[in-house]
């Protein structure tokens, strides 16, 4: 094991070969550990200590690596995240994950509004509860709350699963395209165009695998299904005050 714990131990040549690197974030500073990141050769594995709630914890990761985040991260943890996983041993601020791209993400406490904004790709995983706004605008990214979501959560969803194990707040799926979302629990109101679906045999194959992937053991058959009735995806006046 190496400990990067001064500025000048981030370096390119101070990479250790094997075995894990730990990153003490009561010494060093998030601009250094971000950079050390980006450097970082496919198949280490690193450790960020005394995090803090410090922001922008573990940003733009493009190489096959394992982060863990021993404790609580504020705004933008592991934004724009493309490759390996990034493990966060605590709770998460605003924006988790945003604009991901593939990879996974996993928080085992809760996350703040916004979670995994604009995802593109890739898999997000929080045990605990996320706040509102959780999906917003995602592009075909895949999320799984083992809690609670907030309101407006999957608004203007184009793409991608929102599985949430807990309740839903209110105006979910408002505007939404073509995302799926599963819920276990109730549904305190659905946005603009947001309708329940059936829940055919294919759908409960593609939740037992989200679910399994996020390494939980609910029953598929316990969720109901949401998604887009289409009838905002053009312009008619009968519609014209959901717009």
């Amino acid at each position: 094991m190496v400990t990067l714990t001064a500025p000048e131990t981030f370096a390119p040549t101070a990479a250790p070969d094997a075995g894990q690197v730990v990153v003490d974030l009561a010494i060093s500073s998030v601009r250094e550990l971000n950079q050390a990141i980006h450097d970082a050769e496919d198949g280490q594995s690193w450790t960020v200590t005394n995090p803090g709630g410090k922001h922008s914890l573990a940003v733009g990761i493009d190489a096959d690596i394992a982060v863990a985040i021993d404790g609580h991260a504020g705004y933008y943890a592991a934004g724009m995240h493309q490759k390996g996983s990034v493990a966060i041993n605590g709770n998460a601020g605003v924006g988790l994950a945003e604009n991901i791209m593939s990879g996974k993400v996993h928080v085992t406490g809760d996350a703040s509004q916004s979670a995994a904004a604009t995802g593109h790709g890739g898999l997000v995983v929080i045990d605990g509860n996320a706040g509102a706004r959780c999906g917003i605008s995602m592009k075909g990214v895949d999320i799984v709350v083992g809690g609670n979501i907030g309101h407006m959560s999957a608004f203007m969803a184009q793409a991608g699963r929102l599985v949430v194990c807990g309740d839903a707040g209110d105006a979910l799926g408002d505007s939404i395209y073509e995302a799926r979302i599963y819920v276990k629990g109730t549904v305190a109101s659905l946005g603009a165009d947001c309708v329940e679906k059936p829940l055919r045999e294919e759908h409960l194959a593609e939740l037992a695998e989200l679910l399994a992937a996020a390494g939980r053991t609910d029953n598929p058959a316990d969720f109901k299904r949401y998604g887009s009735a289409r009838n905002l995806y053009h312009f008619h006046v009968d519609n014209s005050t959901a717009y």
